[in-house]
């Protein structure tokens, strides 16, 4: 069960004009289930993204990089997106590349346009080969079935391990104009950026010039999807798009443009709340954990604490067990890397308990306070540095008997 993550309501989740939904159930890896997707965009939309940095990148992410490197060439803009879930095409070799480019064959040739406009996707098990003739005999019905309502059911045929959809919606006013966004994730295993085992699809209806969007897509990807981790495995697969329709009233076109910062704000925080809902689903997970570190000098070495903290699995374990073991926390920021770090001047909080003060034990700390604040099901672990003015947030999971289970079984 997901940690204070309520079930997406199919109803809430607004259509975007433009943008098109459909799903099917093509057997890849089980029968009777939704696990195939197919996204369409309405002519004039942009499409951007960010992938995994695994240089065992699967085929259908090598495929999608370079048909949008196509576009930046001058070449047609996406026009469709397909997703399997059950098989990631990864470490597939050739194979695998030309499963792929059947996949967006086939998605062009019934949609009437070129193949090199089509995105494809994949999550699953990694190093078996796509059945490829079953997504291809699968895409009629995702295709017959696409309408703009389809959020939740797209939401449901994109799930792996997930426990439940992920999904949200957001209508803001920007510059006089209504905007509209909705988008969905999927992701509860081998999540660690840049990026995880995670896919994220978020469409909005202003109109936005290429390059801002490029920029857009990696400012929000930073602060959100780039920005969670469950269990430091960085995946094959990992995908982050954001499709602007142009068919609202918004339209950006540069940088300095009065209304991006709105848009990129707006657009950034529901892609967080795409991202929290990952690490809330985390695989076996029991608490979500907000990792803060601030003071640093810069952003980097923030992250560097952040991450320590949540990869250690000796912390999240004893987060598990709700024991205030919190030597483990310092003992992971002295290893993350900060080579001058003078300890002498780092405060360590938990939730609002002072637990470390000046590099040690706080002389008013009790360990009950501790135990207290250990088990919530929420809790944030706040770091100062003492070195400047710098701050990141990681946001993390437990790590429970469940994990180990989920994984030890996940081909079965």
């Amino acid at each position: 069960m997901a940690v204070n993550s309520p079930l997406p309501v199919a109803a809430e989740l607004k259509p975007v004009n433009g943008f098109e939904l459909g799903f099917a159930e093509a057997g890849i890896k089980k029968p009777n289930r939704k696990d195939l997707l197919v996204m369409t965009l309405a002519e004039g939309a942009t499409v951007a993204g960010v992938f995994t940095t695994n240089r065992f990148c699967a085929a259908p992410v090598q495929v999608s990089k370079a048909n949008l490197a196509a576009v930046a060439a001058g070449g047609k803009p996406i026009r469709a997106l397909v997703v399997n879930t059950g098989n990631a095409n990864a470490a597939t070799g050739e194979p695998g590349l030309a499963n792929a480019r059947a996949t967006c064959d086939e998605a062009a040739r019934l949609l009437g346009i070129d193949a090199q406009q089509v995105l494809p996707f994949s999550t699953g098990v990694i190093l078996e080969q796509l059945p490829v003739q079953k997504v291809i005999a699968g895409l009629p019905a995702a295709i017959a079935n696409l309408k703009a309502d389809n959020w939740f059911n797209a939401a449901e045929a994109i799930m792996t391990t997930d426990t439940q959809p992920k999904a949200a919606s957001l209508t803001t006013h920007i510059g006089g104009h209504e905007v509209t966004m909705t988008g969905i994730s999927k992701g509860a295993g081998m999540i660690k950026p840049n990026m995880a085992t995670m896919l994220g699809y978020l469409a909005i209806d202003a109109k936005v010039a290429q390059p801002v969007l490029d920029e857009l897509v990696r400012y929000a990807a930073d602060r959100s999807f780039n920005a969670i981790t469950i269990d430091g495995d960085t995946s094959t697969n990992d995908s982050f798009i954001v499709a602007a329709t142009g068919t609202g009233g918004l339209a950006v076109d540069s940088l300095d443009h009065p209304d991006y910062e709105a848009l990129r704000d707006a657009v950034t925080g529901i892609s967080r709340h795409l991202a929290q809902q990952i690490i809330r689903d985390g695989e076996g997970a029991t608490k979500f954990m907000t990792i803060s570190v601030e003071q640093g000098r810069d952003m980097a070495e923030c992250r560097k604490v952040a991450y320590a903290i949540a990869h250690s699995p000796l912390v999240k374990t004893a987060f598990f067990a709700s024991d205030p073991n919190l030597g483990r926390i310092l003992a992971a920021i002295g290893y993350a890397g900060i080579d001058d770090l003078d300890t002498s001047k780092l405060d360590l909080y938990l939730d609002d308990v002072l637990v470390a003060r000046a590099g040690g034990r706080n002389p008013d700390y009790r360990e009950e306070d501790g135990q207290r604040v250990m088990k919530n099901a929420e809790i944030v672990v706040r770091v100062l540095l003492g070195r400047g003015g710098a701050e990141a947030t990681v946001w993390t999971c437990d790590l429970s008997h469940d994990y180990v289970s989920i994984n030890a079984d996940y081909r079965s």
